[in-house]
């Protein structure tokens, strides 16, 4: 199947996506602040520059959008009609890089931690999750 959009269109939608400062991301930055923890934004001195990095705590967190970084069994984590190969060439490196990163900031003694996109969007769920991530990391000595 081919593109119903013209090469300009598609670009002109492709440059609007934006990969750091999302909405998901800004909602995981305020939760952690009301809670006294402070953070760095998209180390790059870091294997994947993480979207949260907790120097303190030696740990980060990833902000993942489920369509990008493939989240198992999330109906966002579609792939789009056209173009498939393209795509899931894409979607495969991401998930590899993903992979690498982690295992390289794990390597090195930082705690890694990923929320969803989805699980964001759930309130109940992202405060679940987020308040284990917050005990967790309070827990450990600094």
């Amino acid at each position: 199947m081919t593109d119903s959009l013209t090469k300009e269109k598609r670009s002109w939608n492709m440059s609007r996506i934006k990969g750091s400062d999302t909405k998901p991301e800004i909602i995981v930055r305020s939760f952690l602040h009301k809670r006294g923890l402070r953070y760095g934004l998209h180390n790059s001195r870091l294997p994947g520059k993480p979207d949260i990095t907790l120097t303190k705590h030696k740990a980060v967190i990833f902000v993942h959008g489920c369509f990008w970084h493939r989240h198992k069994g999330c109906k966002y984590a579609y792939t789009p009609k056209s173009r498939i190969e393209f795509w899931n060439k894409k979607f495969n490196e991401n998930v590899k890089r993903d992979k690498k990163n982690r295992k390289e900031l794990e390597k090195t003694g930082w705690k890694v931690y990923v929320l969803w996109e989805c699980e964001i969007e759930q309130k109940d769920k992202f405060e679940k999750k987020i308040n284990s991530v917050i005990t967790a990391l309070l827990s450990q000595k600094s």
